[in-house]
């Protein structure tokens, strides 16, 4: 298993990449690399990096595209890498991501 940094590094590079292509990319293939991002970060207990990402999906699911993502990836980066994933954390993060939806 990966260590918690080497886990943080990989999902740095995965949003990065995402980031370079959300308006060409398909978003079937998009939402498939956040499920990704998502239990990665869960398994390696990056819990406010999964909550983001699961509303990032929700977001892709109600038709979030292009440069809208972007403001979603942005949340996301700042909870991969940040040190806290205690339930407060996780609550702040949520929402931050509740403001990103309604907005």
């Amino acid at each position: 298993m990966k260590s918690i940094e080497q886990a943080r590094a990989d999902l740095s590079q995965r949003l990065f990449a995402i980031g370079s292509r959300t308006a060409s990319a398909p978003i079937s293939q998009i939402a498939t690399e956040i499920e990704s991002i998502r239990r990665i970060a869960q398994a390696h207990g990056l819990y406010s990096a999964a909550s983001v990402a699961h509303a990032l999906e929700m977001a892709l699911g109600r038709g979030e595209r292009g440069a809208l993502i972007d403001g979603w990836l942005a949340i996301l980066r700042d909870a991969v890498g940040t040190e806290r994933n205690d339930p407060q954390a996780c609550n702040a993060y949520a929402a931050a991501c509740s403001v990103r939806l309604t907005g």
